[in-house]
């Protein structure tokens, strides 16, 4: 069986992109105490819990991605990609990782340590504040007008105030809690059955992975918009759109697939994953011209009705990007739409190594960017910009899922011969 070694060289590379991270965490902290003035203090803390909140969004939502698209091959029995399980299952392995940074971030701005998510401020939700705390470092707010001493808060805000009942802390919370729990323990169970296969054939566990995987899709169809709509689309809070979830949703998809594709592609560059052939890649290929497509449709659809329909309280989500970053908004979407139609449309580019290499760092790059585009403009407004913070802490994680996803590789064959459909999967010929 197929064993993957994790050289030496492979975990210093993976620790410099940590330490470059962990460098650039440093310098974003720095800033702040070096901060004069309320506004560039502000300033630098939400640059700080941008970037935590950004990468961890965006790794972590590769990681589960991965495990969705595991499912998906449950669910369908399709024999094709058993090849590549082993990698899904590896890069679904940096979802713990990426859940404790993005709960961080949810405790910090639970705690009043960022403000990422304005609605999170008891002053907008309350319509009355207790006249003698209003110069208090904690005033007391209630919605209740016979209180006594409560007099007109005006920091109120109506249209947030008439969200509080899904838009709330204890809910809030109830919904993270849920939804990483049931993501990773489905993770767990699929990994688990996976080790198990390598001790012999067994069609049962087949069979429940398949039954598995349909109530993870069902659950999943529902909370990835969710976790999309309370953990990104929130920070805009006045702001929303119907089609928010799937958005963000076809983004984290084509983001794993580009993923997977490159680290088999590179396995298989350095003498691994045998089996791997044309065919496969090809695969691969079409499922990232797909996505990519699949994204692009729904980035115009969102824009195009939003900004025809001219709503003030909805286009200023799109007036905030295009105003104050229209390089980056644009450059964005042309990179994570023209270069995958260009290039893979063409059946010999989808069977072409360094082609698809090239094409997925490109599309890898821009997604990240995407998801800058969707939390940067809600929380630093036009105060953003890319610099050392923004790219060293992307490394850092870089880095980090690299080491994660690796060091999983080495603890099982990359392969599992055992699966019903593995003679399919290593004679999958296209023609």
């Amino acid at each position: 069986m197929e064993q993957f070694v994790f050289t030496g060289k492979l975990k210093r590379i993976a620790m410099a992109l940590m330490g470059v991270g962990v460098l650039a965490l440093v310098m974003a902290i720095a800033q702040i105490f070096m901060a004069s003035g309320d506004e560039e203090s502000h300033t630098a803390v939400a640059r700080l819990w941008s970037n935590l909140l950004i990468d961890g969004f965006f790794f972590f939502g590769i990681a589960l991605a991965a495990t969705f698209f595991l499912a998906v091959q449950f669910a369908a029995e399709a024999g094709w990609a058993v090849i590549i399980r082993r990698l899904l299952e590896a890069i679904g392995s940096f979802m713990p990782i990426g859940a404790v940074v993005l709960v961080i971030v949810f405790v910090a701005a639970t705690m009043h340590w960022n403000h990422l998510f304005h609605w999170m401020d008891p002053a907008v939700q309350n319509e009355y504040v207790i006249e003698s705390t209003i110069d208090s470092a904690h005033p007391e707010y209630t919605n209740d007008k016979d209180a006594e001493g409560a007099v007109f808060n005006l920091e109120f805000d109506e249209i947030i105030a008439g969200k509080s009942w899904y838009l709330n802390l204890p809910f809030f919370w109830f919904r993270v809690i849920l939804f990483l729990g049931v993501w990773m323990w489905f993770w767990t169970r699929f990994r688990k059955r996976s080790l198990e296969e390598d001790l012999g054939y067994d069609r049962k566990r087949h069979f429940r992975n398949v039954r598995d995987a349909a109530i993870f899709l069902v659950f999943f169809g529902y909370s990835s918009s969710a976790a999309a709509w309370d953990w990104v689309m929130s920070i805009d809070t006045h702001w929303f759109s119907t089609l928010f979830g799937w958005y963000t949703f076809s983004g984290i998809w084509l983001s794993s697939m580009v993923v997977v594709t490159l680290l088999a592609m590179w396995l298989h560059k350095n003498g691994y994953l045998k089996g791997l052939n044309s065919s496969h890649l090809h695969d691969l290929g079409k499922w990232m011209f797909g996505c990519s497509f699949l994204w692009s449709y729904l980035f115009f659809s969102q824009f195009m009705l939003i900004w025809y329909s001219n709503i003030p309280e909805e286009v200023t989500y799109f007036q905030a990007r295009i105003e104050h970053y229209p390089i980056m908004y644009w450059g964005m979407f042309a990179v994570n739409f023209i270069f995958p139609m260009i290039a893979l449309m063409d059946r010999d580019n989808k069977r072409n190594y360094g082609f698809l290499t090239v094409i997925g760092l490109i599309i890898l790059g821009g997604h990240w960017m995407d998801t800058y585009m969707m939390i940067t403009p809600g929380t630093m407004h036009e105060h953003g910009h890319i610099g050392f913070v923004e790219i060293g802490m992307a490394l850092g994680f870089l880095g980090a899922f690299i080491f994660v996803v690796l060091n999983t590789l080495t603890k099982a064959p990359l392969v599992t011969k055992n699966h019903p459909f593995y003679e399919e999967s290593i004679h999958h010929e296209i023609h």
